[in-house]
């Protein structure tokens, strides 16, 4: 797919209770989001279609639109010897394995049962609905 149009856009990502679950502003660098590149939603990029440098404009996707569903099939139950012994274990510590050519794939420990841990491999934002709010520094 070709990128039609990029934004640079300061954003922040607001869970349905209302709390931030991330924002651009904290680190002073604005998010790019690439219009056509396959990287977004349809639904996402229909937000974008007519924004301009300079525009605020805030919006919510259902899960599926945003981050996706959660899907079960990526929890997955592993022994605990398959960790280092020396790693601290327990809900909400994130690890990492070894993807596809070389990438790393980031996992929550959901839970740990004596040796089973229960690790989480969703994207930790799958299956919320997701307020966006974004300040179009750019248009490029």
């Amino acid at each position: 797919m070709t990128v039609t149009r990029s934004l640079l856009c300061h954003m922040n990502i607001v869970l349905s209770d209302g709390s931030t679950a991330d924002s651009t502003k904290a680190s002073g660098k604005p998010a790019r989001l690439n219009v056509g590149d396959g990287t977004l939603s349809p639904a996402f990029e229909a937000q974008l279609a007519t924004l301009a440098e300079g525009d605020k404009h805030r919006f919510t996707l259902e899960a599926i639109d945003a981050f996706g569903e959660s899907n079960p099939d990526a929890i997955h139950y592993l022994d605990r010897s398959r960790f280092p012994a020396d790693m601290s274990l327990e809900a909400g510590v994130i690890v990492s394995f070894a993807g596809p050519g070389g990438s790393e794939i980031p996992g929550i420990v959901r839970d740990v049962a004596g040796d089973s841990i229960t690790v989480d491999l969703n994207h930790p934002l799958a299956g919320h609905k997701i307020t966006f709010e974004l300040d179009v520094v750019k248009v490029l």
